[in-house]
């Protein structure tokens, strides 16, 4: 392998998830590729079941546990969703609750993806 694609490979361990996902973005448009359909041809040779995990456009964001850095979980609840303090602190200390449903695959993962940052464990269903 070349040093220049080591390098790039360390500068992209080194990214956040939101990075990273801005990153899939950037070369998706730059390039006109899609990395969904990556996935969705590589999702048959896991299971069955694959194809239709593929079909669904619909996804319901799940605050699974809060993590250690709570305070930080409920400041990033509180811009997603719109709620007050109180309300966004009940709904963390809730959970597992539901933060987004009916959300696009892209929506859901960058809510994942901010939740995450926080420190909450998240689940798409």
């Amino acid at each position: 392998m070349s040093e220049k694609i080591t390098n790039f490979i360390e500068e992209v361990k080194g990214l956040t998830v939101l990075e990273l996902n801005e990153l899939v973005k950037a070369l998706e448009e730059e390039f006109g590729v899609s990395a969904t359909a990556a996935v969705a041809v590589a999702a048959p040779v896991a299971g069955g079941d694959a194809p239709a995990a593929a079909e669904k456009t619909d996804f319901d964001v799940i605050l699974a546990e809060a993590g250690a850095a709570k305070l930080n979980v409920i400041k990033v609840v509180r811009e997603l969703t719109g709620l007050g303090l109180k309300e966004a602190k009940e709904l963390v200390e809730s959970a597992p609750k539901a933060i987004k449903e009916g959300a696009s695959k892209e929506d859901a993962e960058a809510i994942k993806a901010k939740l995450e940052e926080a420190g909450a464990k998240v689940e798409l269903k």
